[in-house]
């Protein structure tokens, strides 16, 4: 191959690569917002999931960010994972519309008539805008024409070099031959970070006769499986949710591969009857395209009766610390068939809860009081306490005893008690500030005072922890009467001019919700406690 056909070959790449780049960003900027709605309402079932995966890729032309929406939905709580994953599966399908653009336009048109006038109009839709839709719109019509502009290259490379650059002597060697196109495709991918453009090139190079079908097919899916190299790299050090997507995307890729390279022979032949059953054009591009799209339809109907198991396989694996803590340890299907068990199994588990609640406003008193570093796992409260209703659901379905109707009632109490704790701790963490605003003053010894003794308190009233109490009436009341004295000691300094307006309402909102805390704790441990001695 010479100088000048590889430096066309560069060119042509890097102007695809960038113009995918554009038009991605401009599809993005100029349908983003609405094609999100659709993901984010269109999920419900797997046949819509899928859809949903399939009609944003295509638009877009991103599938990785399609991906990116789907994992933000599962974060956000908007989409179970096993939802997500139709979208990723339809996003692997609607990836293959650039097969399409290719054989069906990159490689058909004059780049004179229609490449450069895109990049000439896209861009002045950009300069009239660049913040708008409009000039959206128009990075991505550049960005059509540059892609297009890149193909035009790819094909001069190659049509110039055909002499030196004959890939038929290394095909007709069967197996050998299959898999060494495999692995190419595999290998540009991962060199170029880019399916497409990978694809691009097969392409080109099937169009102009220098690849036979059979090889370029596997080279397709080489390019295909070749992507997930880049997902791999992608989620490094990124949340569970990302990573899961990202093993769900590598199996999906692997196993359509590897059934299609099982069944090469026979999908080459049904393509060409498909090709002739829609009229299609017949060329090697095509072809290609259509067996790229095929093929992934292929994958899809492998993971149907597969995907709930890989979700729930998914699901246990890659998991955080706060995860593995919100994994309920007494409830399960079993027990929720038998009311009186399940009420001792929530009784146990709700011992857990509260102590997770309780400890995350012991851990944010240290603040106050200057023992900082206390453990705090409240942050898996809400995926607990989701569980926990949940369990409830199903146990109330059931028939059941007056006597255990009443317990499961009060252990539903005591579960909203503790998460009111758990909601307002954060709150108690903002009057850290205004304590060491006070520096060492008389006040400063009452604030620090009060926020101990709350902490004795609360290391009573934490159902995890011995000895486990609720509040006697004296200590309630000796608590109740320091919270008065340190509120009229906060708002005499402020009408002194000891502290500002702002310390004051800081210290007086703390040490209000740190009373309110302590009053939900301990209303929980009036109603777990005898049901603890109990079971």
């Amino acid at each position: 191959m010479g100088g000048d056909a590889i430096n066309l070959l560069a060119g042509g790449i890097g102007l695809f690569l960038l113009g995918m780049m554009l038009m991605t960003d401009g599809l993005k900027a100029a349908a983003g917002p609405a094609l999100s709605q659709v993901l984010a309402s269109s999920t419900r079932t797997r046949w819509r999931g899928l859809a949903s995966g399939v009609f944003v890729t295509a638009v877009v032309q991103s599938s990785s960010a399609v991906t990116v929406a789907a994992i933000g939905f599962v974060n956000a709580g908007l989409l179970t994972f096993g939802q997500s994953l139709w979208v990723i599966f339809g996003a692997n399908v609607g990836t293959t519309m650039t097969g399409w653009l290719v054989a069906l336009i990159g490689l058909k048109i004059k780049v004179e008539a229609m490449a450069l006038p895109m990049i000439g109009i896209g861009m002045a839709l950009r300069l009239s805008g660049a913040d708008t839709r409009r000039g959206a719109a128009g990075t991505a019509l550049a960005g059509f024409g540059v892609l297009f502009l890149g193909i035009a290259y790819l094909q001069q490379s190659f049509s110039g070099a055909a002499l030196g650059f004959d890939l038929t002597t290394l095909s007709g060697h069967g197996l050998q031959s299959v898999l060494a196109f495999l692995l190419a495709g595999l290998l540009l991918t991962t060199l170029m970070q880019s399916s497409s453009a990978a694809l691009a090139i097969v392409l080109t190079l099937a169009e102009s006769g220098l690849l036979p079908l059979q090889e370029a097919a596997a080279a397709v899916i080489g390019a295909n499986v070749g992507t997930t190299v880049t997902a791999l790299i992608a989620v490094i050090g990124a949340t569970p949710n990302a990573r899961r997507a990202a093993s769900a995307h590598v199996l999906f890729n692997v196993l359509t591969g590897v059934a299609a390279f099982l069944l090469l022979p026979a999908l080459i032949a049904f393509v060409d009857l498909l090709r002739e059953g829609f009229s299609l054009v017949q060329s090697p591009a095509v072809s290609l395209a259509l067996f790229h799209t095929v093929f992934n339809i292929l994958g899809v109907l492998l993971m149907w009766p597969l995907s709930t198991h890989l979700a729930a396989f998914l699901q246990h694996r890659f998991r955080t610390r706060e995860e593995e803590i919100a994994q309920p340890r007494y409830l399960d299907r079993n027990v929720a068939s038998v009311p009186s068990l399940a009420t001792s199994a929530l009784r146990r588990e709700l011992v857990r809860f509260g102590g997770m609640a309780v400890g995350g406003v012991w851990s944010r008193i240290g603040l106050l009081t200057g023992d900082h570093g206390r453990p705090d796992d409240a942050v898996a409260l809400p995926a607990l306490g989701r569980t926990i209703a949940d369990f409830v659901t199903r146990v109330s379905r059931g028939s059941m005893s007056a006597v255990t109707a009443q317990t499961l009632a009060n252990l539903l109490r005591v579960q909203r008690y503790y998460e009111t704790c758990g909601e307002l701790a954060p709150e108690i963490a903002t009057g850290h500030a205004a304590v060491v605003a006070l520096g060492d003053t008389p006040l400063h010894a009452s604030v620090v005072t009060m926020a101990e003794s709350a902490d004795r308190l609360l290391v009573q009233l934490n159902p995890d922890t011995e000895p486990f109490a609720p509040l006697g009436p004296e200590q309630a009341a000796q608590f109740e009467a320091d919270y008065q004295d340190l509120k009229e000691a906060i708002l005499t300094a402020s009408a002194c001019g000891e502290i500002g307006i702002e310390t004051m309402e800081s210290l007086t909102r703390t040490f209000s919700t740190l009373r309110r805390v302590v009053d939900q704790a301990a209303k929980a441990a009036r109603l777990l406690k005898p049901a603890q001695d109990s079971g």
